[in-house]
């Protein structure tokens, strides 16, 4: 995948209603601070289009990012504050329901795991919501550069193991720091959108 042009098109709250898109979506999940933004800014080779902040829980919204002609980046609200208030809770899995339910175009499910840390009860609650909904959600495991190379092959085995993956399940090692894992990435996306001899 070459990037080209990417923009923020269209942004939902709770009582948004969700765009009728005609290009492939590609929803990114994750809970609060596990490095979403970071994640969308470096697949569209952005330094700030998607809204970093030192305060989990910041994206309340859905937001969609159209990444050249070919499809859509969909940032779902970040899960698992501890802080937020219960209201604000029930607000974020409303629109991440309604999204999975009413997205006619959902080529995929990203969603993110800290792999320095065994997946916790919001994310295992998180990878078999997406289960429920249809989708065999594809892990990408952030913050890579947080770990020594002999630690990433343990930490991805307890990923796998705490979430009962399936064997085909794929998941990412990502650094939003120095990139590693982007390129696996990019080839994944390109595979969806049938992009593979572009």
């Amino acid at each position: 995948m070459i990037i080209k042009e990417v923009s923020l098109e269209t942004v939902c709250g709770v009582t948004s209603k969700l765009p009728h898109n005609t290009m492939p979506e590609i929803a990114f999940a994750g809970k609060s601070n596990v490095g979403k933004s970071s994640l969308i800014n470096g697949l569209m080779n952005r330094k700030s289009l998607a809204r970093t902040s030192s305060a989990p829980g910041k994206t309340q919204t859905i937001n969609y990012y159209r990444v050249n002609s070919d499809c859509y980046f969909v940032d779902l609200p970040g899960y698992g504050y501890a802080t937020a208030s219960q209201k604000v809770k029930a607000g974020w899995g409303e629109m991440i329901e309604k999204y999975l339910h009413t997205s006619k175009q959902l080529a995929a499910v990203f969603l993110l795991i800290d792999i320095r840390h065994k997946p916790g009860a919001n994310d295992i609650e998180m990878y078999e919501w997406i289960r429920y909904n249809g989708f065999e959600p594809v892990i990408i495991a952030t913050k890579l550069d947080k770990l020594k190379r002999s630690q990433v092959a343990g930490a991805v085995k307890t990923i796998r193991e705490t979430l009962k993956m399936p064997k085909e399940g794929l998941l990412f090692p990502y650094s939003a720091e120095t990139k590693a894992g982007r390129e696996e990435i990019y080839k994944y996306i390109d595979t969806l959108l049938g992009l593979e001899t572009s």
